[in-house]
This record gives structure tokens, sequence and C-alpha cells, in this order.
């Protein structure tokens, strides 16, 4: 099966669950694996534990994110780097996260040729040991986690797999982690213990809002693809948030304007009370400062 018609047959089963969300109520929408909250009807458990024997290959290329961190700007991103890299499409699913693979869909990930484009919003810690064992080439992105938690709560609001939160409810939740896929933090900590790792390459959403030439020149050479300037000044033109906005219906449907909502860094003040910020601060203070990449996100520029 070719990358299209696996494309294809698992996007019909995506569409038939997100219709069925809408008839599930909002207090029975999450659930808890090993600690952890997720969405019951995208990710039941049997997707979480047949996701721990994927066998990874070599070639593949895994995007991994913390929800509303940039995931699908930098997927749109990759599937161009690789068609440009390899003078084709990439074998892809259009990087549906690995989560939403039931037993069945994973078989059909078995015929997909590679290279496959593959995408997770798991803990590194959770990511299948086949993705370290082959050294599969992962790039992680990151996002300031005040305009994260901002996205977050409005993709909620958005996605009927989802439950529907005020903001006074959602940040709390988010500042401790209890909500789908777990903590920011931990996340975050967590890759910052792999950011030597010569097989991953973390990115972050404010870099790529300054500069976006140069990350897909980074990320272009960190895959091993020597792109022209032309190819890149082209790739970054067509991957604007408005260029991806765009065409966001044509590749997310009806979620694409909740996918591709604004797109911005520091839109976090429109949402949050001086108390909020303070207390954000003062997380990340005790979380994430004097890490590599805590520094790498630029908490005070951007988030002060």
């Amino acid at each position: 099966m070719d990358g299209n018609s696996a494309r294809n047959t698992f996007l019909t089963a995506i569409r038939s669950k997100a219709q069925a969300a809408q008839e599930v109520k909002d207090e029975d929408k999450l659930y808890r694996y090993k600690g952890v909250l997720y969405p019951r009807i995208m990710c039941p458990e049997e997707n979480l534990k047949a996701l721990e024997s994927v066998e990874a290959r070599e070639d593949d290329i895994l995007l991994v994110a913390y929800p509303k961190c940039g995931f699908n700007w930098v997927d749109g991103v990759l599937t161009k780097i690789m068609a440009a890299g390899m003078g084709k499409q990439p074998q892809t699913l259009k990087s549906p996260l690995l989560e939403f693979f039931g037993p069945d869909m994973l078989q059909v990930l078995d015929q997909v040729p590679s290279p496959r484009l593959l995408g997770l919003h798991l803990h590194p810690d959770n990511i299948p040991t086949s993705f370290y064992t082959k050294k599969t080439k992962m790039v992680v992105v990151f996002r300031n986690p005040k305009d994260t938690a901002v996205s977050y709560f409005h993709f909620c609001n958005g996605n009927p797999v989802l439950p529907s939160q005020s903001w006074e409810t959602f940040y709390p939740q988010f500042l401790t982690g209890d909500v789908p896929w777990g903590s920011y933090f931990d996340h975050a900590l967590a890759w910052d213990k792999k950011i030597d790792d010569p097989s991953v390459l973390i990115v972050t959403y404010e870099e790529l809002k300054q500069d976006l030439s140069e990350g897909v020149r980074q990320i272009s050479s960190f895959l091993g693809f020597s792109l022209t300037d032309p190819q890149i000044q082209k790739i970054s033109e067509d991957s604007t948030f408005k260029a991806m906005k765009k065409t966001s219906a044509s590749s997310h449907g009806r979620l694409g304007d909740v996918v591709f909502r604004k797109g911005e860094v520091g839109d976090w003040k429109n949402h949050f009370t001086a108390e909020q910020s303070q207390e954000m601060d003062r997380a990340f203070s005790k979380q994430l400062a004097g890490t590599r990449l805590g520094a790498r996100l630029h908490y005070q520029q951007h988030c002060q």
C-alpha cells in the first residue's frame, strides 16, 4: 500500500471518530493511561499498548511536539523539505499522530514504503524504544509555555474529541500538567536531557517565526538533504503561517481553522491575568531556568 492509500484509509477512520465524539459527554472524553490523560476516542488504551511494539526504521523521520507547540506547522515544513530533497513526495500519512493508530492501522503503516514521516505528542520516555535503538532522526518542536497554554485552550474548545473549558478552568490544569498528554514542563525537562543526542534536533516555534529560512536550512542539513538557496527560499515562502492557514481546509478539513488559529508570538497577553503570568514565571524559573532548552525559549523576551 502506498502513502496516499494509507492516508485515505486513515483519514476516513479519523473523520468517523471525530463525528462520534460529538455525541460523547465532555466528562467522558478523557481517561488516564499510566497516570497521563489522553483523549479516549482518538487514543484508546489499545492504541497506546499497540504503539509500544511499533518497529521503527533507520530512515524514518519522526516529528515530536508537545500539543500546540507547532506540530502541524513543522509537519508541513518537513513534508516540503523531504519532497525537495528526494525529488518526490515522501511516504507519509500527513503525520496524523501515531497515538491515533490502532493495531489494524499500524499494520497498514508497516506497508508504507520508506522513508516515512511520522508524528507523536508522546513524552520522550514513552516513545517506542525502536525509534531510539534504530537511531531514527527526530525533529522536536517547543514553544514558550504561555503561548502553548493559550493555543491549547482554544484547540480544546474547537476540537470535538476534547472537553470544552473556560480559561479559568483550563489554565490551572495546564500549569499542573492535568491536561491531555501530561505536563509541558515534564516534556521539556525530558527533552533537555537529550539535547546532545545526534539523532535529535530541537527547534523552537519562536526561532522559526523569527527566521524561517534559517530553520529550513538547519532542519534540511540535519536530515541530510543538500538543498539550494532557491529551494530553501521557496519552502520558506510556502511554509509561513499565513500560507499554511490558506491551504488548511484541504490539508486538515473542518479542523483547519482550529489547527491554524493565529500563529502569533505573544497572544498569551490577551488571556493571562497579571497573577497568572507571575505564577507561570515562577513555574518556568523553578523548572527550566538554567537548562539549555529553557535558554533556547528566550522566556524573558517573549513572556514578560
